[in-house]
């Protein structure tokens, strides 16, 4: 554990060298980290296959370009988003200097998680190196492969002391969160965000939790079923049902159950034809725990499609249950493989109501052609992200901020909402040592004049050109009467 412990301390100590803090040099990461996912694609597919039979398709879609984009946009923008940001001023302040300037946090902690273990460890890291900061990485041991391989090609490509990477267990995930860090992203399961929160307080260090929960789908009476149960299909068991924003049961009118079950069936069947162990397509649970776990969620309910299981190649097939009681413990956890609940609800008002009695989803869906009714259901639930007549979308698009609210995490990250997340927006005033007398009426001792004057100035907010005329003329007035009555207060 002394090892982990040294390698931290390099971090910090290359940190405060100020190696991160130059544009040059995290752009030169950023390029590094991109030729690195160019150049080792071969590998990465390979190490992704073995823990999650993921194919090519699947690593170049749901792995890579999300991370790659995200470069793109970093190294685009990340001149404009270092700027120093103006901002408002008062009276007060009219002649000064008034602006944010985004400074690094230090060195951060990012924990991954195994269902996406490249895109989950790496894209918080393009938010990390562009925003200046050093960081420890730590993949998730349970797509081990992947682990390894990161912490073989990282130290390659991108500055070894700034961004180690952690590999091993529950044990050395512990021990690093004993050490104080200036932030922590983690992406898994809210019983272990639990702990990385518990562990951040004693040291106060902000976190941004990404979870996940059960993400509700709501299919109305109205809208094409046979374009949303393939929409729907596609979110549920992309990843073999491994995604932290799949659709995790439906709500839908008793008297379309039967249809959005025979268009499942009918999408699933074009997706993976009618044996989808055979299916290069089709993923695999991640080890034999979460078999276990996932085929125990099954006892008891009722199986109208799908429930083949093959313990020894971790396959479960797509699967559909029907008439759940919503207290069943089915409902009751985030299921995270796949298996696709319908619970039957009279209506969008009832379908709110199970909704917001709930604990808060990482995602929610609705399908249906009715703009009203769509907007009904974001207004009245909340939710980390919403997207209306499809699935998983929202996550593709960096200008939106991926997190969750409530027991599904908090903060955000993506695009520039990861620059941010790894930023703190450090107030900056410039003032000149000139003009002493205009600054005099805040000095004691006290009167009912300064008074007077300091809060008309202090009130007056504003920016643009007018502003600045206008306190030219008040400025020059101001000091006439300062001047006028100085001694006099």
């Amino acid at each position: 554990m002394e090892e982990i412990q040294t390698v931290v301390a390099g971090a910090r100590a290359a940190y405060n060298l100020g190696k991160t803090r130059p544009l040059e040099f995290r752009v030169q990461q950023l390029k590094a980290m991109k030729k690195m996912l160019t150049e080792k694609k071969d590998l990465i597919l390979e190490a992704l296959q073995k823990d999650l039979h993921k194919n090519a398709f699947a690593v170049d879609i749901y792995e890579m370009v999300g991370i790659l984009n995200d470069i793109t946009v970093a190294i685009n923008k990340l001149p404009e988003w270092m700027e120093p940001e103006h901002v408002s001023k008062n009276m007060m302040t009219m002649m000064d200097t008034v602006y944010i300037h985004r400074q690094p946090l230090g060195v951060v902690l990012i924990i991954g998680a195994w269902n996406y273990p490249l895109a989950l460890v790496l894209q918080p890291l393009v938010g990390a190196i562009a925003a200046g900061n050093a960081a420890v990485v730590k993949p998730s041991e349970v797509s081990g492969n992947t682990a390894q391989l990161l912490a073989q090609l990282l130290p390659q490509y991108l500055d070894k002391e700034l961004y180690p990477v952690i590999n091993g267990g529950v044990k050395e995930a512990t021990e690093l969160l004993t050490i104080q860090f200036d932030h922590i992203l983690y992406t898994g399961s809210a019983v272990v965000g639990r702990i990385v929160m518990e562990a951040a307080a004693k040291h106060l260090t902000p976190v941004t939790l990404e979870l996940g929960g059960k993400s509700p789908c709501y299919v109305d009476t109205n809208c094409d079923l046979d374009v949303a149960c393939r929409r729907i299909a596609w979110g549920r068991y992309t990843n073999c049902g491994q995604t932290c924003i799949a659709p995790d049961y439906i709500l839908c009118s008793d008297d379309i159950q039967d249809q959005v079950v025979k268009k499942i069936v009918t999408a699933l069947t074009e997706f993976y034809g009618s044996d989808p162990q055979k299916s290069p397509d089709y993923g695999r649970i991640v080890n034999q725990r979460h078999f276990q776990r996932i085929m125990s969620l099954l006892e008891g309910v009722n199986v109208v499609y799908g429930g083949k299981n093959d313990e020894e190649d971790l396959y479960i097939a797509p699967t559909i249950v029907t008439d759940v009681d919503p207290d069943s413990r089915i409902m009751q956890e985030e299921i995270f493989g796949p298996v696709l609940p319908i619970v039957t609800v009279n209506g969008v008002d009832e379908a709110i109501a199970f909704i917001s009695r709930r604990d808060k989803p990482l995602a929610l869906y609705v399908f249906s052609h009715n703009k009203k009714l769509i907007q009904k259901m974001i207004n009245m639930t909340s939710s980390g992200g919403v997207t209306a007549n499809d699935c998983l979308i929202h996550y593709s698009i960096a200008a939106l901020p991926f997190g969750g609210v409530g027991k599904s995490g908090f903060g955000a990250y993506h695009g520039k909402h990861s620059f941010d997340t790894f930023s703190y927006r450090r107030a900056c005033v410039l003032k000149s040592l000139a003009m002493e007398k205009v600054n005099s009426i805040r000095y004691a001792p006290s009167t009912d004049s300064k008074m007077k004057w300091l809060l008309w100035l202090l009130a007056k907010q504003g920016d643009g050109k007018k502003l600045q005329l206008i306190g030219f003329l008040i400025l020059g007035a101001l000091v006439s009467v300062i001047m006028k009555f100085y001694f006099k207060w």
